[in-house]
């Protein structure tokens, strides 16, 4: 789905120069393709912000090279931000109240840092689930990722996550296990990073009735759908993230511990870095360890060095599986924004997937 530039946001540009198909607008309304209007409710902190715009606007613009694609941003005002990013969301970013009166064809909202230890409390809660209610109502279908989803089912089915003893971080193997048009031809087993400290199980989203498509031995449910197969899809991975995006977030790691923050030196993401890697990044910390107690200069951390030394193995199927999603949208979704289904279709099952299982 080709992007259209219909605004300055600077992602644009840096996706172009990636080498990203971007419409310019003036092209694209020349063009007899219908658009497709996708919100994105961005709740990620100020230093990942733009990386996670990048991420979503790359694996949506990848997922399909005609369907025209107007993305538009949006986040909640109850999450605390810097100056910078704050300018940045008051130039580029829309608000809700906007949202709400031109419509949509469908929604993603990201994952967001927490600061209590039950999510009802946090100041994003209300606001959030104010979103959530009004996109099942209103769109034709809601992506969550991770956080996103742990709030969907507390909110709308009482399904509470639960903390894991460790945190639970890599790539890894999973598995399709349930028919479903979001999974139709794929790679039967594939890859998907996770990074969280929290879950819901299988169980809890059977228990909502909810159905379980893909799931991981050791991560866990990745993809469920809601009871009528198209209004909401959950992740719990994260299929958006960048080759590099786990190397960044052990370097924060890494710095947590030097800087005395968290105890333990942290451990490796689950099959992610080769056995060279970790010996690398062993040896740096050894020197850290030994400066520190000497006193010394601290080494800087290796991580030009290991760029190239991460491999992706998950981003294809990720645009898979977006594509299909999208698809979905486009074939079922009304041509009125303010409209979520063409009136043919059962809004209880729109995808004519489970009504024979109910009769």
């Amino acid at each position: 789905m080709p992007l259209v530039a219909h605004n300055q946001l600077p992602t644009f540009a840096r996706l172009t120069q990636e080498g990203q198909q971007v419409l310019q607008a003036d092209r694209a309304s020349q063009q007899d393709i219908r658009e497709q209007h996708i919100g994105l409710l961005n709740m990620m902190p100020d230093a990942a912000l733009e990386a996670t715009e990048r991420q979503f606007y790359r694996l949506i613009g990848n997922s399909n090279p005609i369907i025209q694609m107007h993305v538009h941003p949006f986040t909640l005002p109850e999450i605390p931000r810097g100056e910078k990013a704050q300018q940045h969301i008051d130039q580029y970013y829309e608000t809700f109240a906007t949202i709400q009166e031109q419509g949509l064809d469908a929604l993603i909202i990201t994952g967001a840092n927490v600061t209590q230890a039950f999510l009802s409390k946090e100041e994003f809660w209300l606001p959030l689930t104010t979103v959530v209610n009004w996109a099942v109502d209103n769109v034709a279908s809601t992506l969550c990722s991770c956080l996103a989803t742990h709030a969907v089912m507390e909110a709308k089915y009482n399904q509470p996550r639960y903390r894991l003893e460790h945190k639970r971080w890599g790539v890894y193997s999973h598995q399709v296990i349930q028919k479903h048009p979001l999974v139709k031809g794929i790679n039967t087993q594939f890859d998907v990073p996770h990074s969280r400290a929290n879950q819901v199980d299988k169980a809890q989203f059977e228990t909502a009735g909810l159905h379980v498509l893909v799931e991981s031995e050791e991560a866990g449910v990745q993809l469920a759908v809601s009871e009528d197969g198209l209004a909401l899809v959950l992740f719990q991975g994260h299929p958006e993230y960048d080759t590099i995006s786990l190397l960044k977030e052990y370097k924060r790691e890494v710095g947590r511990y030097v800087n005395g923050h968290i105890v333990q030196q942290p451990n490796f993401p689950v099959n992610y870095f080769d056995k060279l890697t970790q010996t690398i990044f062993n040896e740096y910390l050894d020197k850290v360890n030994d400066a520190q107690q000497k006193g010394e200069e601290l080494p800087i951390f290796p991580e030009t060095l290991m760029n190239h030394r991460v491999q992706n193995t998950w981003h294809d199927t990720g645009e898979v599986i977006i594509g299909k999603w999208l698809g979905l949208v486009y074939q079922y979704t009304n041509q009125d924004r303010n409209l979520r289904l063409m009136s043919e279709y059962n809004p209880k099952d729109p995808l004519g997937l489970y009504s024979e299982n109910e009769s």
